[in-house]
């Protein structure tokens, strides 16, 4: 199902005053000095999808604040996105300085979060990902969910009832009273959805490892991945659902006392990890150079893009690469333009210098960003 932005409007966003751009639902690079906006550009079109956005902001946190001002406006975003020849009109934000939650509307219907599944979905890299394969396994998670939610939507209501019903369990065991019943009904809730989240996780590594396994032409180091967490490993061993959540169940019950002497939960989906390979070398990603570790997480959303651009059910993603190129030679850099086109996904790629977009002219859009101004650039 095609899917691209084709119109964006930003008021009170962030740096953005008011900001307006026309789309031609090629892909499209954005250049400028540091501080300018890019990344706040790329922010705004992230919230198009359910959750925080790429910098995980509060919606009380992105309106736009001269100095001294001790609160953000009220924001708001909108867009026209073509879905299969078709315009829908969606609009997020927040109608009061300091509202606590943002409103969604597509078609001037205020709508859940989870509808905007159904006309697109988003993959996005960031240099806070930089270092993904030397920090904590949690920066890892949360980046291996993010190709999850865009494969499938539902993950992320299963995400938020494990950690909400994870929550209110360990408050219970840190200030009482235990009462068994309730614990057993939370554990009962973080078995099920987390059940829900190993399977889905496994589903996406096996299909993404089957899918770097099958471009070994292309100038990206190959992966090996693994999910090294209990859960996960029972669900690609194939083990039945309703086994996983029985399972997880009786370890949640069996582990009260020592997770109450730890303040969390230490089994769970919560824990897991993912291990990524050097293929070629038989290294670890953490023990690769800055440059091939970039490249071995570009491969990873290269390969969710290139596996959900082929899915005639639903929306193909929209990718956000900030400040990717420039951390790529230029072998690599032609190689990404030359796929994101091959696949015909619509990619903001954002970098300092104009000149990294060099094999991109032509065949994408420009946009010059400055002061938090945009303009477009001549590229053919």
């Amino acid at each position: 199902m095609t899917t691209a932005f084709t119109h964006l409007i930003l008021t009170d966003f962030r740096s953005y005053e008011r900001a307006e751009l026309a789309l031609d639902g090629r892909p499209v690079f954005l250049v400028g000095p540091n501080g300018a906006g890019k990344t706040n550009f790329l922010e705004a079109i992230s919230l198009f999808t359910p959750g925080r956005g790429l910098r995980n902001a509060a919606g009380a946190e992105l309106g736009r604040r001269k100095p001294g001002e001790a609160h953000g406006r009220a924001w708001a975003v909108a867009a026209v996105i073509e879905q299969d020849g078709e315009p829908v009109r969606i609009g997020t934000g927040i109608e009061s300085p300091g509202a606590a939650r943002r409103t969604i509307r597509i078609e001037g219907e205020t709508v859940p979060a989870g509808r905007l599944a159904d006309h697109q979905r988003q993959v996005w890299l960031t240099p806070a990902q930089d270092r993904i394969f030397l920090e904590g396994a949690g920066d890892r998670r949360r980046f291996f969910d993010r190709l999850v939610f865009a494969a499938e939507p539902a993950h992320a209501a299963h995400a938020a009832a494990y950690e909400k019903s994870q929550r209110e369990r360990s408050r219970l065991l840190a200030d009482g009273p235990a009462d068994p019943a309730w614990l057993t009904a939370l554990e009962a809730r973080m078995a099920d959805a987390g059940a829900l989240m190993a399977a889905a996780r496994a589903r996406t590594l096996a299909a993404l490892q089957t899918e770097i396994d099958g471009r070994g032409d292309r100038p990206f180091p190959q992966a090996q991945l693994t999910l090294t967490g209990d859960w996960e490993k029972m669900a690609a061993e194939g083990v039945d659902l309703v086994e996983i959540e029985a399972r997880l169940a009786r370890a949640l019950a069996a582990s009260r006392d020592r997770d109450a002497a730890a303040g969390r939960a230490l089994t769970g989906p919560h824990r897991g990890d993912l291990s990524v390979i050097h293929a070629e070398k038989d290294r670890p990603a953490a023990e690769c150079s800055t440059g091939e570790q970039k490249a071995l997480i570009l491969n990873l959303v290269l390969a969710q893009g290139a596996r959900l651009s082929r899915a005639e059910s639903a929306p193909n993603p929209i990718l956000l690469l900030d400040e990717v190129a420039a951390h790529l030679d230029r072998r690599r850099r032609a190689a990404l333009f030359d796929e994101i086109e091959a696949l015909k996904l619509q990619a903001f790629l954002t970098g300092t210098d104009e000149h990294l977009f060099e094999d991109l002219k032509g065949r994408a859009q420009g946009v010059h960003v400055d002061g938090s101004s945009l303009a477009i650039l001549d590229t053919e």
